[in-house]
């Protein structure tokens, strides 16, 4: 296979009007699977960029990272006084005290909008070939405008506003409120009954922008009225669970073991409706989901000796607490296998560590098979187990070449008192809270197999969309009509879908509101970007949670980025910022 590269020049100052902020076209991607030659060649070409691209958008100093550390799910302190304070970025966000130069910000606008200017070409490369009566250019146009519709949704969710923009050589229209809800659901009605079924979940089809529909109708309340309390109109609820019951009568299926979904091989996995495909060979395909939270100090593919965890978020005491006060005394664990998943099975006669320490622990160890090496998944709490180097960087190995497996030696910021990591349940801001160690971790990926280091060449599918959101949305959509008893059967058939493991198969709840049903949302989509999301539907984001006081409603949408305000300068009204920065 080949690694192509496309480029598309637009001048500097149609391209500052067009997506204020974005100064780089430069295409540098691409996913193999999508090229060809002659006709294929011209579609793969057109939307290679796009597909190819949404993985930058996503990646984890993007918008995963704005939507985690924005919310209450996810905290990111300045590590050990050493580690990701990038200019105070994460902090502010968390703080919601984010200014118009904030960089996470910025970096997510640019790479939203390049995103987009890339989906506008694509279109109108695509719709001459379309129009010409090329049935497999016409798919791929429907594609590319689903994808403009979902960036613009993207742009609409973080800055309340969308751009509409149908051919290069315009200038953007910058769309508010009910005006950029019917642009966006005009462009995915005029795909829905023509774009194709599809079983490839790497590709947007008729499903995928059905989930788009419900999305944008269930958030349509809180688009037109950003800052004040949602009215969610019947006739969008009815519209929500038309498109996702569509959705459930189709050819998807809940994933009966839950961490299926997020392991190597999820590209066929019947629940994923749209995911981004990471099964090329290029750097790209990235696991930043999975090796962002992780300690540094973690070896998750002993094969690969330099992947690596990066201590990096962790999550905060109070989403931690949602799970405590949903199963009281039992654990979490015991009670729901989307909490965790033990897959590093430690001998019962290592359990105990009393006594045992990294200087006296030499023999404390158990061996397996390199490639069967797995690292627990869901939350991460307490001491962990994975193997241990030597002085030179080798896997330490057993007698028979299998790899030791050891409590893992926190060796960032223990100092001279070497201790092992220790996830405590305590993250906060303060020297003691923003250690290494501190936070219970997120290790909801699989480190995939493929990645030889941190970052590059993973094969696990980013999930964007699954059934297990539709279920959700229609659970919601129903409870805001009345019909709590049509909520409740979905929410139940949901949690009780994952039967894999039945000790930690979720009981059924015998009833349900708007605050159990937020809370549940939680335990079924942390770690994949829709907390922030959330929070503001359901009325949550202007709550008190660790290190984050502020209640200003204005803070619901990020400040464009000062450097698109004046990059749009010539154009009086073109760009104005969001209220409150």
């Amino acid at each position: 296979m080949k690694n192509r590269r496309f480029n598309k020049a637009l001048s500097t100052f149609v391209f500052l009007l067009a997506f204020a902020g974005c100064t780089n076209l430069q295409e540098d991607v691409l996913d193999e699977s999508l090229t060809g030659t002659g006709d294929a060649e011209l579609i793969s070409g057109s939307i290679a960029p796009v597909y190819g691209n949404l993985r930058y958008v996503w990646m984890h100093t993007l918008n995963f990272g704005l939507q985690e550390v924005a919310s209450d799910e996810g905290i990111l302190p300045y590590r050990g006084g050493t580690d990701w304070y990038d200019g105070g970025k994460f902090i502010a966000v968390h703080q919601h005290l984010m200014t118009p130069s904030n960089s996470l910000v910025g970096d997510t606008w640019t790479g939203i909008t390049l995103t987009l200017s890339r989906a506008v070409i694509a279109a109108e490369r695509l719709r001459d070939e379309a129009e010409n009566g090329n049935t497999d250019a016409r798919n791929a146009l429907y594609e590319m405008e689903a994808a403009k519709a979902y960036l613009n949704m993207l742009a609409l969710d973080n800055w309340g506003l969308v751009f509409k923009k149908e051919s290069s050589d315009e200038t953007s229209e910058i769309l508010r409120g009910q005006e950029a809800i019917a642009y966006i659901e005009g462009k995915l009605l005029s795909v829905v009954d023509v774009i194709a079924e599809g079983n490839n979940p790497g590709r947007f089809n008729k499903h995928s922008v059905k989930a788009l529909l419900a999305r944008l109708y269930l958030n349509a309340a809180v688009y037109r009225d950003p800052y004040g309390t949602p009215v969610f109109r019947n006739e969008d609820m009815d519209k929500v669970i038309q498109y996702t019951t569509d959705i459930i009568s189709g050819p998807y299926a809940l994933s009966a073991e839950y961490f299926d979904l997020f392991n190597d091989d999820n590209h066929t996995n019947p629940e994923l409706i749209f995911a981004l495909d990471q099964r090329g060979v290029l750097e790209t395909e990235h696991s930043r989901w999975a090796y962002w939270s992780i300690s540094g100090d973690q070896v998750p593919r002993p094969e690969l000796p330099n992947t690596r965890g990066t201590d990096a978020v962790a999550a905060t005491p109070d989403f931690y607490q949602t799970w405590v006060d949903a199963y009281g005394d039992v654990d979490p664990a015991d009670a729901d296998a989307r909490f965790f998943q033990e897959n590093t099975v430690i001998p019962d006669h290592l359990k105990d560590l009393t006594g045992i320490n990294p200087t006296n622990d030499s023999e404390h160890y158990y061996c397996v098979d390199a490639q069967q090496f797995e690292m627990d998944r869901g939350i991460l709490r307490g001491i962990i187990w994975g193997p241990r180097k030597d002085g030179g960087g080798n896997i330490l190995r057993c007698s028979d070449g299998k790899v030791r497996i050891y409590p893992v030696i926190n060796r960032r910021t223990s100092g001279a008192n070497i201790t092992y990591v220790d996830h405590t349940l305590e993250v906060n801001f303060t020297a003691n809270g923003s250690l290494h160690n501190t936070g219970h971790r997120f290790s909801k990926y699989q480190f995939s197999r493929t990645a030889p280091n941190c970052c590059s060449y993973s094969s696990v599918d980013l999930v964007l969309i699954r059934l297990g959101e539709i279920y959700l949305m229609r659970a919601e959509a129903r409870l805001r009509k009345g019909d709590a008893s049509g909520a409740l059967a979905d929410v139940n058939t949901l949690r009780t879908s994952r039967t894999a493991r039945p000790a930690q198969t979720p009981a059924a709840l015998t009833s349900i509101d708007l605050d159990v049903l937020f809370r549940e949302s939680g335990f079924e989509l942390y770690w994949e970007g829709f907390r922030r999301n959330y929070q503001i539907r359901f009325g949550k984001y202007e709550d008190r949670w660790t290190e984050k006081t502020s209640s200003d409603v204005r803070k619901r949408l990020f400040p464009i980025p000062q450097k698109a305000i004046d990059g749009a300068s010539g154009v009086e009204g073109f760009l104005v910022q969001n209220e409150g920065y």
